[in-house]
């Protein structure tokens, strides 16, 4: 079979490269990664559940694959864009190369472009549809695009989200030998979270999108969590009614989507970037210290933050690159929210403290907007 390959954009523009992974079609929306390390948890991350993935990053794959590197429990991107993979990896976990876990996952991909090229091609454009393909000419890749709905149609978090409760033990017990319970909604959870949660001495028990809060009180959780995912958060609103119903009865932590969720359960709408916002570099400032963190981020949607006004919440973190919100606060109620990921694996680490404030919120300790 031939190695040629094709990435095609809805807009007609064309790249010629070499396949790698599984061979066949691939569909999704065309997004890129300034993200240096990280390929596998990318990967794996239930937030690029129907995206073909693009990583700026020229060489991809020279640290091979780890299972301790999965954010879920499969592949979740719809395809994998890259300049060149490394096709000799050197690390002490490395189970298998780039190339062989990608085409035991059966994800079609491509290598040999100019990634940058696309990536600014992007940026002046936005993120739009295309297709990776290595069996259908330009013509019949464009006609099956044509043919596809667009990404904000499809309820993303839906399809990755567990069918089932399920329980993620701790890993440590809190000050005083006791263990705090986390009830989360998986709209797309990184096993990161649970972990992180685990090592500060709480058990968590994820539930499925569709929960109601009656379910999830059911469990007695000391809070609840909402999780990232994928998609167009305007199309969640029986995860926010979930909230809604929460509000006032529990601490409440929403992460990336999480926080769009918990926006919206208080009057705010959405809005499409025009290329969001991913990679481990993304600089946010806290309002309320001053303080600036690097963070990890996947997002492509953000909240509005105009009808926020009587709400109770405000916004207490922003953008530095473009200013839209990446945090919420309440005036009076243990609720609060962050657009980016705390749980960043591998990095950066610098909002881990975040985990520690969800934790105070559920012992009592949380500082509202107002006082804080």
């Amino acid at each position: 079979m031939s190695d040629r390959c094709l990435l095609v954009l809805e807009d007609g523009t064309t790249y010629e490269g070499e396949a790698i992974g599984a061979r066949g079609t691939a569909i999704g929306e065309v997004v890129f990664s300034t993200a240096m390390t990280g390929y596998q948890e990318m990967l794996t991350d239930p937030s690029y559940a129907g995206q073909l993935l693009t990583l700026t990053y020229p060489l991809i794959g020279n640290y091979g694959m780890a299972e301790e590197d999965f954010e879920s429990r499969r592949v979740q991107a719809a395809g994998f864009i890259i300049r060149q993979r490394c096709d000799r990896p050197s690390h002490w976990r490395e189970a298998e190369p780039l190339d062989a876990f990608l085409e035991r996952h059966g994800v079609v991909g491509i290598q040999g472009i100019d990634t940058r090229a696309l990536t600014r091609h992007l940026r002046v454009r936005g993120v739009m549809l295309g297709i990776v393909t290595s069996e259908l000419a330009r013509d019949e890749a464009l006609a099956r695009l044509a043919a596809a709905p667009a990404y904000g149609e499809i309820d993303f978090v839906r399809r990755v989200s567990t069918p089932t409760p399920y329980p993620w033990e701790a890993t440590a017990t809190r000050p005083g030998g006791h263990i705090l319970h986390v009830a989360l909604v998986d709209c797309g959870v990184k096993f990161n979270i649970m972990r992180c949660l685990a090592a500060l001495g709480c058990r968590t028990t994820v539930f499925p999108c569709t929960a109601t809060a009656a379910e999830i009180l059911a469990s007695e959780p000391d809070g609840v969590a909402f999780s990232p995912g994928p998609g167009d958060p305007a199309r969640l609103d029986y995860v926010v009614r979930t909230c809604c119903d929460l509000i006032g009865k529990k601490p409440i932590f929403g992460i990336c989507l999480g926080n769009q969720i918990v926006g919206q359960a208080f009057g705010a709408t959405t809005f499409k970037l025009r290329f969001g916002h991913r990679g481990g570099n993304h600089p946010v400032k806290d309002l309320r210290s001053g303080r600036v963190v690097i963070t990890s981020q996947n997002h492509g949607y953000a909240v509005d933050p105009k009808q926020l006004a009587g709400s109770g919440l405000e916004v207490t973190h922003v953008n530095l690159n473009d200013g839209t919100v990446e945090g919420l606060r309440h005036r009076e109620l243990p609720i609060f929210t962050i657009q980016y990921h705390p749980e960043a694996h591998p990095g950066p680490h610098d909002s881990r403290y975040l985990f520690d404030e969800f934790i105070a919120a559920m012992e009592g300790r949380f500082a509202p907007a107002a006082t804080a």
